[in-house]
């Protein structure tokens, strides 16, 4: 799945590509893409001859804002979605579920291979979040100032969960997902199992700084391509040569060399080094 890196690789490209650019209308190739208005021709309605004024990212959302107050594009890529910006004369994968016709003969699909993903268009009258109920839940953003310490001693040492299931919490912080909690983990040394509750100022300070440094290192290689994950112009990410422990499964650590486990919580993989993440060395 997409997550914090990856969708912000993708706004920046889309606001490198195609701000300004016109939608002269589209072609929906699958209904239940549709998250907003169901209807189709009230869907294609609202995107006939509008400008793109700028991308915007909220957690794993991309959010294009209309000119003129004409309102908002959104789309959720979920698990497989992908956006691609093409000539209107390339051929159309099995999978686009989506095409939105730009002015100048290029066009933006929407790409999905499980159908999860989702697309709405936000009416003037409307705020995103009036309409997009995920958007309300959201937690705060890694880059902004809110993602404070006092932020993260308050929202993470009240629950008894284990730390790896408080970070995939999305009402707590915006975009981060499997692959970059782990690695934040793991750069912090905190094994995934910890309870929030267990946590020590020494070691909130150190993994907010690891969720800042590996976001942003993955944002710098363009995102992590494990599967399906590709950007606006068909590129994949880099940062999988530079994961520390996601994916890496039995393959040594590259701190010491002990072999990286894989385990299950709460039904999702969860990597790590069980010597530079021992549990008992979490209150030394």
């Amino acid at each position: 799945m997409p997550e914090l890196p990856e969708v912000e690789s993708i706004c920046r490209k889309l606001n490198e590509l195609t701000t300004g650019q016109t939608i002269l209308g589209g072609q929906v190739l699958l209904a239940r893409s549709l998250a907003y208005p169901s209807s189709m021709q009230e869907f294609l309605n609202l995107i006939d001859n509008v400008d793109l004024k700028i991308w915007k990212r909220r957690g794993k959302y991309l959010l294009a804002e209309l000119d003129s107050n004409k309102g908002w594009i959104v789309f959720h890529l979920r698990m497989t979605g992908q956006l691609l910006l093409t000539q209107q004369s390339e051929p159309l994968s099995k999978h686009t579920r989506l095409r939105l016709f730009c002015k100048n003969s290029y066009e933006l699909r929407f790409i999905d291979i499980r159908t999860f993903g989702k697309v709405w268009v936000i009416p003037p009258s409307y705020n995103p979040e009036d309409i997009i109920t995920g958007l309300k839940k959201l937690g705060v953003e890694p880059f902004s100032n809110d993602f404070s310490i006092n932020y993260l001693i308050e929202n993470l040492t009240r629950y008894k969960r284990n730390i790896k299931t408080i970070l995939l919490d999305q009402s707590i912080i915006a975009g981060i997902g499997n692959i970059y909690a782990d690695e934040a983990l793991f750069r912090s040394n905190i094994h995934p199992e910890t309870k929030g509750a267990e946590l020590t100022l020494k070691q909130i300070k150190n993994l907010q700084k690891a969720i800042l440094e590996v976001l942003s290192k993955s944002i710098d290689e363009g995102g992590t391509t494990f599967s399906d994950f590709l950007n606006i112009t068909g590129n994949k990410g880099n940062y999988t040569e530079f994961a520390w422990v996601y994916g890496r499964n039995h393959s040594p650590c590259r701190i010491c060399s002990t072999p990286i486990k894989r385990i299950k919580l709460n039904g999702r993989s969860s990597h790590f080094c069980p010597k530079c993440q021992q549990y008992s060395n979490l209150f030394k």
